[in-house]
């Protein structure tokens, strides 16, 4: 591992390497493709339809040598965002996978119920931290303070935007991650309704990371 590795904007052609570092940490941070039978349905719902539709949110750790092994990216306006992955994001995507005409039976299903209800990101409880993030590292980047790096290089973005708070959610199994944004200064948001598989955790763009 290069200790070249720097922090950088967004670029098109790093499209497939954001696909691969999505699929490789999105069981509880793990590979997920032991576990799906097709998990391109992740980066479909967690990492491309932001770089399409806001990619000057999106920023990326380089290894040193032009390939992405992690990501940082989001939106500053959640009801924005959810309203255009509807109207433009979804039907570039939907007949590849198809929503479940039932309850969802499998995992992959789950996945696909997912994509085509994007307005289950807008919740009222939410609408004090309008932002939200999705941020992934390949293991073998974690813990070096890459981390670190790519959230102060998203809240310094955000913050220029004039958003003042950000919030994220995370299946609660992931302890390792909650951790991780304990360190960061997140905390729990009570007032979100959820069961026990999913936390809601936010804080301010200001306040130093």
């Amino acid at each position: 591992m290069t200790t070249s590795a720097f922090i950088r904007p967004y670029r098109a052609e790093d499209r497939p390497a954001l696909d691969d570092v999505c699929v490789r940490t999105a069981h509880l941070g793990q590979d997920s493709r032991p576990f799906y039978d097709d998990p391109g349905i992740f980066p479909v719902i967690f990492a491309a339809p932001y770089v399409h539709l806001e990619p000057e949110l999106a920023f990326v750790l380089d290894d040193g040598q032009g390939r992405a092994v992690g990501y940082i990216l989001g939106t500053a306006d959640t009801a924005r965002f959810a309203e255009a992955f509807r109207t433009t994001w979804l039907p570039l995507v939907a007949d590849r996978y198809p929503e479940p005409p039932g309850p969802p039976r499998t995992r992959d299903e789950t996945m696909a119920h997912l994509l085509h209800h994007p307005e289950r990101m807008v919740l009222p409880e939410l609408a004090g931290h309008p932002a939200h993030l999705h941020i992934d590292l390949l293991p073998p980047w974690q813990g070096h303070g890459h981390g670190r790096r790519l959230m102060r290089t998203f809240l310094q973005a955000l913050a220029d935007r004039g958003v003042e708070a950000v919030h994220l959610s995370m299946v609660t199994a992931n302890t390792p991650a909650r951790a991780f944004y304990d360190r960061l200064g997140f905390r729990e948001l009570d007032q979100v309704p959820r069961d026990d598989t999913v936390t809601y955790l936010g804080r301010s763009t200001k306040e130093p990371v």
